[in-house]
Order: structure tokens, then sequence, then C-alpha cells
């Protein structure tokens, strides 16, 4: 039985709130769960207390046992010091910008440099 904390979806239309949740690794995303161990709201200020509330203790030891983290909770996690910050993974060399935007934006430093020297 493989573990997850990860977010379940709440609240209504363009009005997310989540839950903090440990689930099987098969179960839908608001589907069944093991434990509730707190919530977070984006919608709220970053300086707001409400904006991520956990019961630590519980996530140490969902940890402890094997459970693994989502991507997203490893980073809530990791502003609360409970776990090491997640590595990201490069972008996509699709995303990047193409030959035209690259000698835009090299002309624009260029630009930049020369205004800067005079």
């Amino acid at each position: 039985m493989a573990l997850r904390i990860r977010l379940a979806r709440g609240g209504s239309k363009k009005r997310p709130f989540y839950r903090m949740v440990v689930a099987e690794n098969t179960a839908p995303r608001d589907g069944k769960f093991l434990e509730r161990l707190g919530s977070y709201n984006p919608l709220l200020a970053k300086e707001n207390q409400e904006r991520l509330v956990v019961k630590s203790e519980r996530v140490k030891y969902w940890l402890s046992v094997g459970a693994q983290a989502s991507e997203k909770v490893q980073k809530l996690l990791s502003e609360l010091n409970l776990m090491e910050k997640p590595q990201i993974a490069e972008r996509p060399k699709k995303s990047a910008p193409k030959k035209k935007a690259q000698e835009r934006m090299k002309a624009e430093a260029e630009a930049k440099e020369q205004a800067s020297a005079e």
C-alpha cells in the first residue's frame, strides 16, 4: 500500500480550498483518504496564519512510516521546515523563447549596456 501526502480540492468554482490528506496512491484526488493533516487556502495573503494550517506531529509520523509527499505538498512543508525543498525539474526546451524573441532580448540587453556605458 503506497501512501501519498497530497492536496484534495474543495471549495467552489474559481474559489479553491485544499485539504492536506494522507491517501493511497490509487485513490481519486478528492476521494477516500486515511487522515486529514491540515488545510491550504491559496486565496489568502502569504502572511496570513490561516493560509497553511498543518498538524506537524502527524506529518512527521506519516513521513517516518514511508508516505511520500507530492511536489506541491513538499514545497508547502519546506516553508514550515518539515521537509527539504524539492528539486525543481528543468523547463522543457519547447517552452523556451524562439529565435526571433531571443534576438530581440539580446538586442535590448546590448542597448542597455551601451546606454549605461555612456
